[in-house]
């Protein structure tokens, strides 16, 4: 995830899509491309999640075993 953003930005502008979603106003070219960015943000959130769930797992795993 070199050229991603980092968990904080990527939720922050996820934010700021949905704000902007649920605020109307848009074309229908305009809310779907922001409909794809909010789905590629929440990919982008959901990997670093799941990415922090493995280091727990992995560091809770070694301290039982240590």
């Amino acid at each position: 995830m070199t050229d991603a953003p980092s968990y904080e930005e990527a939720r922050e502008e996820l934010v700021e899509v949905v704000r902007t979603l649920e605020a109307g106003g848009t074309t229908l070219e305009e809310s779907l491309a922001l409909w794809e960015r909010g789905e590629a943000l929440a990919k982008v959130c959901q990997e670093w999640l799941d990415g922090a769930r493995k280091r727990l797992d992995e560091a809770t795993g070694a301290d039982r075993d240590g």
